[in-house]
């Protein structure tokens, strides 16, 4: 059976400052709107700008890093899923999209042009592999 990929990148700047839950055992969540701003021409050759608004949500380490990092206002590069969910409110049933952010990246401030990256649960260091060789053979074309 075929498996489907859920995966979005985003990258875009902070709507408002990060909002921290702590829940049991340390645990801490990061939720905040990201927009993200698509450039193109219309028909009559205007530049023109359309502005989309994420809601964001960021577990544990990276709640963390969002939380002591990130401002209204941040530019930062997410990877992550998109998650669907519903809740009530008021007696009616309202639905969410989210991105649940498991890859982050800061991509620094207008001050400085410094950058760092964080991932959720990030595998070991790999060993790099040994650098390709040429062949000492020049081929004729």
């Amino acid at each position: 059976m075929a498996r489907g990929v859920n995966k979005a990148i985003l990258i875009g700047n902070l709507g408002r400052d990060p909002e921290i839950q702590n829940f049991d055992k340390g645990v801490k969540k990061a939720s905040f709107s990201l927009a993200t701003t698509e450039t193109y021409r219309n028909r009559e050759g205007q530049e023109m700008e359309q502005t989309e608004w994420h809601n964001i949500i960021l577990w544990r380490g990276l709640a963390e890093i969002a939380e002591k990092f990130l401002r209204k206002g941040s530019q930062v590069y997410i990877e992550g899923r998109i998650r669907n969910r519903s809740y009530e409110k008021d007696g009616q049933k309202r639905y969410i999209t989210e991105i649940e952010g498991d890859t982050l990246n800061l991509l620094g401030s207008r001050q400085s042009n410094d950058s760092s990256s964080y991932q959720e649960n990030q595998p070991a260091a790999q060993p790099a592999p040994p650098p390709l060789q040429e062949p000492e053979d020049d081929l004729p074309f």
